[in-house]
């Protein structure tokens, strides 16, 4: 699509506490607390934002060591824009960045939630049971 006709830029960062929330929020992800988020985003390791006619209306982080792990989060869309490609335009820019910044040894790992896991298969991402893993989380529940 041309740039000029293009409503939507994606562009390196992190959005501000308030907006990673209503992002989060918005596309139906758990909310954070503005404590958690706010020492969160300084440590991204790359992220970036997505912007309609200058609004923020989606968003991708990779956080990680910077060397033998990398995790991707946070990749979410505004409702109002989901189905026009634009986490798949997210995507490739993450692992873009991780291609050209990341060791080749580098074990990346991400969630996926529901039929997301195809989006993700397109960038080369596999259930960890084939390599004979499961994925586990705990959720923290309250302060240590």
């Amino acid at each position: 699509m041309n740039e000029s006709t293009d409503p939507y830029l994606l562009e390196p960062g992190v959005p501000p506490v308030d907006v990673f929330q209503r992002l989060r929020t918005d596309a139906g992800l758990s909310d954070k607390s503005p404590e958690a988020v706010a020492l969160a985003l300084p440590n991204t390791w790359y992220g970036v934002v997505l912007r309609h006619r200058g609004e923020p209306i989606g968003m991708g982080r990779i956080i990680g060591d910077g060397g033998t792990a990398f995790q991707i989060v946070d990749i979410c869309v505004h409702p109002d824009h989901q189905g026009a490609g634009l986490g798949k335009r997210i995507m490739a820019a993450l692992t873009e960045e991780l291609e050209r910044r990341a060791p080749a040894t580098a074990y990346v790992s991400l969630v996926a939630d529901g039929p997301a896991k195809f989006l993700y298969e397109k960038f080369g991402f596999v259930e960890t049971s084939s390599y004979g893993s499961v994925g586990m989380s705990r959720m923290m529940t309250g302060a240590q």
